[in-house]
């Protein structure tokens, strides 16, 4: 007679109420930053504030010009520029791996617009820093409490310039992370399996038992480190982005 206290399912991972299809066991998840778990805020609202730490009032029009401009140009966090200078272009190739190359890229192409503002570039770039440059996706805090009351590790790997602990410490989610692998700190950068290997290691996992969930095609390169991965559709500051599709695949119903 079966023994009542097992698991439903098989002990091979066949699901026995879908024959023939098999699941992972999940032990840890690894999640991208940017795009999954939060979004900088909106561009408008980005450029008000960093005028106004110029000590420059804005109306909304002009603010909505510049953001227009400056979009194009290229910003920390959103979309990547139309052209970069080739005075910029050093930078530009190492700026996930060098925080002063991050700094440079990006203000110098903010540059690139005339504002007429005295140290808005900075200050633009400064905003991306700061707890209130971004905005966690809704679903970011639920999902990060439910893996950990399920005991699954978590992981955040981002490609990028600066350190993001003091964002996730702010919004009270620094606890909810187990690890983080930074390519500015790891050397390596998206999509080489190299940065998703350091994650699993430092998390004390195998690969082949870790989830990557990410919004690029950058994020479905941990399929190169033997990872599982679930690329989710990329939403605006404060829509919801699908994260609560994690846990179907990384805790047992």
């Amino acid at each position: 007679m079966p023994d009542r206290t097992e698991p439903p399912h098989a002990p091979n991972g066949v699901d026995d109420a879908h024959p023939g299809a098999s699941r992972r066991t999940v032990e840890a998840v690894l999640f991208d930053f940017h795009g999954t778990l939060a979004q900088v805020e909106e561009p408008r609202e980005w450029v008000l504030a960093a005028a106004a730490a110029c000590g420059v009032g804005l109306d909304r029009v002009r603010a909505t010009a510049l953001a227009d401009r400056l979009l194009t140009a290229g910003r920390a966090g959103g979309p990547l520029p139309a052209r970069v200078p080739p005075r910029l272009a050093e930078l530009w190739a190492d700026r996930d791996l060098y925080p002063y190359a991050h700094r440079g890229a990006y203000t110098g192409l903010a540059e690139t617009v005339d504002a007429g503002i005295d140290g808005f570039a900075d200050a633009l770039y400064e905003r991306v820093l700061v707890p209130e440059g971004w905005v966690p996706y809704p679903d970011t805090e639920p999902v990060l409490r439910a893996l950990r009351r399920a005991g699954v590790k978590v992981a955040v790997v981002s490609n990028i310039g600066f350190d993001i602990r003091p964002l996730l410490t702010a919004w009270g989610l620094d606890g909810l992370i187990d690890a983080y692998a930074l390519s500015y700190e790891v050397g390596r950068c998206k999509p080489d399996p190299g940065i998703f290997y350091r994650a699993c290691g430092m998390l004390g996992v195998d690969p082949e038992r870790a989830l990557m969930v990410g919004d690029t095609p950058a994020d479905a390169g941990a399929v190169g480190a033997g990872c599982a991965v679930l690329v989710l559709p990329c939403a605006d500051a404060g829509h919801p982005n699908g994260l609560g599709a994690t846990l179907d695949l990384a805790v047992p119903a």
